[in-house]
């Protein structure tokens, strides 16, 4: 598995699936490595930014460039485990470990008033204004027993989001 240009052994394979709770089939796997392969341009066994821009679903999302911060230079077995959170087999705490990182995008273990404005603002883009978007969000986490001062953590996500049917699924295609 060191090269992207290596092939899988049934030992990586299952090394795979173990590292992301089983959550993709072994042929799920294999099928994710050669997409992997496909992004890793230059066979250097983890893929660049750069890279994960040249797939148009991620570039066009809207999220994109938080998400870069988390999958810049990720080897084949993380790239994974990134994915395993999209699985339809993901649990809810998964996903909502997922969507908190995606909001602590300084990796503090905390989401401020401001971290969630800003990812507010990265999907609403130029349809809220910034005040809208300020008095949305106080109502919101007003509503949870949150003000604008509080600090989420990844308890507090879990207790709001984990109420809610989360998804998030994407499908692997199996060659």
């Amino acid at each position: 598995m060191g090269t992207a240009s290596s092939m899988l052994t049934q030992y990586d394979i299952e090394e795979v699936q173990e590292h992301c709770n089983n959550l993709f089939s072994q042929q799920e796997i294999v099928s994710l490595y050669q997409r992997f392969c496909q992004l890793d341009r230059n066979a250097k066994g983890f893929i660049s930014a750069d890279e994960f821009l040249s797939v148009p679903e991620f570039a066009m999302n809207p999220l994109s460039q938080r998400l870069l911060k988390m999958v810049d230079g990720l080897n084949f077995k993380d790239f994974v485990a990134f994915l395993s959170a999209f699985s339809a087999k993901a649990n809810a705490q998964q996903k909502i470990e997922l969507i908190f990182k995606v909001f602590d995008s300084d990796r503090n273990g905390k989401v401020s008033f401001k971290d969630i404005l800003e990812v507010l603002k990265d999907l609403s883009g130029s349809f809220m204004s910034d005040d809208q978007r300020e008095e949305v969000l106080s109502q919101v986490l007003k509503e949870a027993g949150y003000t604008k001062d509080s600090y989420l953590t990844l308890d507090d996500f879990i207790k709001v989001l984990g109420q809610s049917d989360l998804k998030m699924d994407v499908e692997v295609p199996v060659d």
